[in-house]
């Protein structure tokens, strides 16, 4: 092998090797300041792979790596991370392809500034930024406390709301195919919701697809009007179930007066990734998607009906 292949993986291995480094260390700080785990912060995907790129560039510094090849070379410490990740660390594929191009971008962006930064040498300009960069990952963790998020949708059916109530706190099977494409590749779909009884406290499950099941129980039961229910227990699920913490959710009938009803559908959530940006926008298609399988299969079944 020659000494430019040897530096290239060197740079890779120890960039990784920091990288993992960093994350412990945040996830035991987090844990001490919020009490909780599973938090990530968005220096995981922002301002670690940014350095983890100026590593890079260090090792790479004698051999005169040229802007093309610095593509290849960052696209193969992303690989080395995201397989780490996958095996060591249990990380969902599906939650790793959401994060792939995130954190590409920030090596990238790394491998270029760093080296700007070695091929200017300015020893007191690079102390700064390397400064600037720590500053901004303890700011990020000192900010990292949980927070509530909502997310709602509504949808027309064309059906009185006392029929449409009777697919709202249980349903049968969905049995068509989803459209979303994220539930198309794997991420579990719902699939089904059951109830033990129609009143304050009966317990009811949703069901999803590869046996994920979320546990809960009704706490508002307004009938044809309001069901609330508490998410008891999350599914232990290494996708971004996994980042995600559900606490309830809601469906409410509208009487139009007409013969329709507008069902609106609510779940309420805390993203365990501060500040959550881009992250975020996954989460509410996510979600939203979910809302939308469940709620267009009770619109389907009170229609017929």
């Amino acid at each position: 092998m020659s000494r430019r292949a040897k530096d290239i993986w060197l740079g890779i291995a120890v960039a990784n090797g920091c990288g993992i480094f960093f994350m412990l260390v945040t996830a035991y700080i987090i844990k001490l300041a919020t009490g909780m785990e599973g938090i990530l912060i968005l220096s995981d995907f922002v301002l670690l792979p940014f350095i983890m790129g100026i590593i890079n560039a260090f090792f790479w510094r004698k051999h005169r790596v040229t802007v093309g090849p610095c593509f290849g070379y960052a696209f193969l410490n992303l690989v080395v991370g995201l397989i780490y990740s996958y095996f060591m660390m249990s990380e969902g594929y599906i939650c790793l392809i959401i994060v792939a191009p995130l954190i590409y971008f920030f090596i990238l962006l790394g491998v270029l500034a760093g080296k700007l930064m070695f091929k200017w040498n300015q020893t007191t300009l690079n102390v700064s930024i390397l400064a600037a960069m720590t500053v901004l990952i303890f700011v990020n963790i000192i900010t990292a406390q949980p927070g509530e998020s909502q997310v709602t949708d509504r949808i027309l059916i064309h059906a009185k709301p006392e029929v449409v109530w009777q697919n709202v706190t249980a349903f049968s099977p969905i049995e068509s195919e989803p459209d979303y494409w994220l539930f198309k590749i794997g991420l579990p779909s719902p699939v089904q919701s059951t109830a033990e009884g129609h009143y304050v406290g009966a317990e009811r499950k949703c069901i999803f697809s590869n046996g994920i099941i979320f546990d809960e129980k009704i706490v508002e039961y307004e009938e044809n009007r309001k069901l609330t229910f508490a998410i008891t227990k999350l599914p232990d699920d290494p996708e971004i179930l996994g980042h995600l913490s559900l606490s309830k959710g809601q469906f409410i009938l509208e009487d139009n007066g007409d013969g329709t009803t507008t069902l609106i559908g609510t779940s309420w959530y805390d993203l365990k990734v501060k500040p959550s940006l881009y992250f975020d926008i996954w989460t509410k298609s996510i979600i939203r998607n979910v809302h939308l399988e469940v709620m267009e299969h009770m619109k389907e079944l009170a229609e017929q009906a």
